[in-house]
């Protein structure tokens, strides 16, 4: 078995390092493959570092543009890997454009797919990831699933029950497999924070920083919430760029203790999340990771891909306007007493159990 794994954003690197730690220990044959989707070197080349990941086989380089043009490139130069490794089998994690545009190259070619956390759904066709994740799952043979309800969510769009395979959060991996390392991060001396007494922010979605309405309240919200809480703001390029051009934002900028930091790499921003309070986010990968790790999670958006965060984890869906952001703030406890218990198959070894199906797979077929 030959298998061509797929990166191209953040989200994916976290996804796939444990993957690929398992696959290379039971000799599987593999290359990795890094579409360039995310080119920046606080975006991929440090996580790379951090996740302890092999240089990529393959570099597609296909840097920014927009969606449609970003999807093309990708398609256009992955076809032409698939050409030349002629791979078993192609697998992808996740939601991005490289996801979509590398299982549309592998349907075409007649190569199978793989989905690492398929059956997440929205439910909001105007967030471009649910696009992605409906397509994605369509296409696959093989659809690995975290949760009881995205196996649901597949059997209900009419996905055959022997595609389904619920094996875990491949996230919780990675968190699991790095949380002893981040002891050595600097990164909590350096900001004179103390453990449990702040607040960590994220905010990315195009939604939330594209429209200055709502980026403008968001942001007044968490001036609010700084008065109460200190919070740092690891502030992705997007927002950064929409933040200086905000009219209105230099009259919140001196209330309360609300720092601005450029991205981190993956065990200084482990490290700062996991000793918080509390985390606001519109990230659907911080909802899981604070619900495994007992934190309390404010997702700044109106509805979740993840809603087994809400119903047995500890995230508080908020929507955008400020006051209601505000209260779910207030709302949390910071408390964590220890009886807490993460989801199902949450426990790192998911990417164990993807290897043994893959196996038992390329057996069968």
């Amino acid at each position: 078995m030959k298998i061509l794994n797929v990166v191209g954003a953040r989200p994916n690197f976290m996804k796939m390092a444990p993957l690929v730690r398992c696959l290379r220990d039971r000799g599987i044959e593999q290359k990795l493959v890094h579409t360039g989707q995310h080119y920046d070197a606080n975006l991929s080349k440090v996580f790379f570092d951090d996740l302890e990941m092999p240089e990529p086989d393959v570099f597609l380089g296909v840097g920014a543009g927009s969606p449609t043009a970003q999807i093309a490139r990708i398609m256009l130069a992955f076809e032409e890997v698939c050409a030349a490794e002629r791979p078993d089998l192609v697998v992808v994690v996740g939601d991005v454009n490289s996801t979509l545009a590398c299982s549309l190259v592998g349907a075409k070619a007649l190569i199978p797919v793989a989905h690492v956390e398929a059956g997440l759904r929205s439910f909001d066709m105007r967030m471009p990831e649910e696009g992605n994740r409906v397509v994605v799952d369509r296409l696959s043979e093989l659809l690995f699933t975290h949760s009881q309800d995205a196996n649901e969510n597949l059997l209900r769009e009419g996905i055959a029950r022997e595609k389904l395979h619920l094996v875990g959060n491949i996230m919780i991996d990675s968190l699991a497999n790095h949380l002893e390392r981040t002891d050595a991060s600097p990164i909590l001396d350096e900001l004179c924070l103390e453990p449990g007494r702040y607040g960590v922010v994220t905010l990315h979605r195009p939604s939330n920083v594209d429209v200055p309405e709502t980026l403008l309240g968001i942001m007044a919200a968490l001036h609010d919430i700084a008065e109460e809480v200190p919070l740092v703001f690891s502030c992705h390029p997007r927002t950064a760029k929409q933040l200086k051009g905000l009219a209105g934002y230099q009259a919140l900028a001196g209330r309360g203790d609300l720092r601005l930091l450029p991205p981190l790499g993956y065990l200084d921003f482990l490290r700062l999340y996991s000793n918080s309070r509390l985390v606001l986010t519109d990230s659907g990968g911080l909802q899981e990771e604070t619900t495994y790790l007992g934190i309390d999670c404010v997702t700044l958006r109106e509805n979740t891909e993840r809603p087994i965060t809400i119903d047995e984890g500890t995230n508080r869906l908020a929507g955008t306007k400020p006051a209601q952001i505000v209260a779910a703030a207030r709302a949390c406890s910071g408390l964590r007493d220890g009886s807490y218990t993460p989801p199902a198959l949450w426990d790192g070894k998911t990417a164990q159990r993807i290897v043994d199906v893959l196996e038992r797979w390329a057996v069968q077929r």
